[in-house]
């Protein structure tokens, strides 16, 4: 009875254990000064804010949290900072949402009859994943919740349950405006391909309804919407500066869109992408990855080199489908490998090859040296008073109205402004020097109004009077 029980719910104690290894992953990252301004200071003070009841604008982006990308998702996270104030539930739903897409993975392997074992073996196949690995690393990101509400809107549409795929979808938009353009494709590749004419009618009218909405009202409202566009733009400059002049380029000299297209970093990125489940692809069952055609344009199109790799939040859109197509494959016996243990074996080693646990003995311990003096200096900071401290220490003390870093340029910042100044001389960030750092705290001290109240190991605590 006991070993039958442990069978039937082997699905949910292995979400619980990924859930489990990828919240101590990100915390530990966390506790050793290693997560950053970007992004996690910045949704963390927007959910703070918003949690308090105040408008979340970024002192970051110097704009209101919804001008960036219109995720309405930070209003109902917010509800859980409501109870207790703290980073560790953003990293904690995000280990969550990424564990628990594993459930409509398994769901569909049923729905597409492999039975349970196999349809074990493919939501372990999704966990052992890189990118899920990785992406749960770099601090957090509200797509990520997009994986498993993409996943389920899939479900819904197999099963043709109409109010979880409208619920889904909702979701999955509330996380990124961007991903409108997954749900139109996704809603053309419904259509036209599992003939699902209603819902595949649903989710185009959604994501063009919500694009329009997104890029036109919303994100003009709460932001200078020509320099946020400017912002995302410079990634494609090759192609013209705007949106009129790419579209112009691109008829009439393609030559550059077929630059764009075809070029080393972008085949090393598609090698990445399918190298873990390349076993699992056939070009019969290919049609699931219409769905992911706008996400892999932009990486493939764009100069950012971030946009190309198993470290960042860019390709998560593009995980429920190969999924898709991958269940597909095994489904109807078209992939290279079929036993449940040839397909773990390599799934480990791609993990193995591609998971960056390996940061956990070299990278993230580079701030060993200052880490205790670093906790100390935090610990005498009492108020949510403005403070000016360094993109690595920031999301330690981000709950609160006003943060800025010490970077590049801060040298000539009004000092005054700050009710705190945190400084690490020794760890000063990517875009700082301890130069940089021994002149806004010559600055500091030349300042009457600052008092220094603590120093340690090259760390440096100005509060003031």
């Amino acid at each position: 009875m006991k070993l039958s029980y442990l069978k039937s719910n082997s699905i949910f104690f292995i979400i619980g254990i990924s859930v489990i290894v990828l919240f101590i992953c990100s915390s530990l990252k966390h506790i050793l000064f290693q997560s950053t301004a970007w992004d996690l200071a910045i949704f963390d003070q927007a959910v703070y804010l918003i949690s308090q009841g105040k408008a979340p604008i970024s002192s970051f982006l110097t704009i209101h949290i919804l001008g960036d990308h219109a995720a309405f998702i930070f209003y109902p996270l917010a509800l859980f900072y409501r109870v207790y104030p703290s980073v560790y539930w953003l990293l904690f739903i995000q280990a969550f949402a990424l564990s628990f897409a594993a459930l409509p993975i398994y769901y569909l392997c049923k729905y597409h009859g492999l039975n349970q074992s196999k349809s074990f073996i493919l939501s372990l196949v999704y966990l052992l994943y890189p990118l899920i690995f990785n992406i749960n690393l770099f601090d957090f990101h509200p797509d990520v919740l997009a994986v498993s509400s993409i996943l389920w809107a899939i479900l819904a549409a197999f099963s043709n349950n109409l109010w979880l795929f409208i619920l889904a979808i909702i979701i999955t938009l509330s996380c990124k405006s961007v991903l409108s353009l997954t749900i139109i494709f996704m809603g053309f590749w419904l259509f036209f391909y599992q003939k699902k004419q209603k819902l595949g009618s649903i989710a185009i009218g959604l994501g063009i309804s919500w694009f329009i909405i997104s890029t036109r009202l919303v994100i003009p409202i709460f932001s200078d919407n020509s320099a946020n566009i400017s912002r995302h733009l410079e990634r494609f400059n090759y192609l013209g500066d705007s949106f009129v002049e790419i579209a112009k380029n691109i008829i009439f000299k393609p030559w550059l869109l077929f630059q764009g297209l075809f070029n080393l970093p972008n085949l090393e990125y598609l090698l990445l992408l399918s190298i873990p489940i390349i076993w699992g692809i056939s070009w019969q069952y290919l049609a699931p990855l219409i769905s992911a055609i706008p996400t892999l344009a932009i990486n493939l199109l764009s100069q950012n080199l971030l946009q190309k790799d198993l470290l960042h939040q860019y390709s998560l859109p593009i995980i429920p489908f190969l999924m898709i197509v991958v269940i597909m494959t095994v489904a109807a016996k078209k992939s290279w490998l079929y036993q449940s243990k040839y397909i773990i074996t390599w799934s480990l080693i791609c993990f193995l090859a591609l998971a960056k646990y390996g940061y956990f003995t070299s990278r993230y311990l580079s701030f060993l040296d200052t880490w205790e003096a670093t906790n100390e200096a935090i610990s005498q900071i009492s108020t949510k008073g403005n403070i000016l401290t360094s993109p690595y220490i920031a999301p330690h003390v981000s709950q609160r109205a006003i943060i800025k870093l010490a970077e590049n340029g801060a040298e000539s910042s009004n000092i005054n402004q700050f009710n705190y100044i945190l400084l690490n001389q020794r760890h000063p960030g990517r875009e700082s020097s301890p130069e940089l750092i021994k002149t806004i705290k010559k600055s500091v001290r030349q300042n009457p109004n600052f008092t220094l109240t603590y120093q340690k190991d090259n760390v440096y605590l100005f509060t003031q009077k």
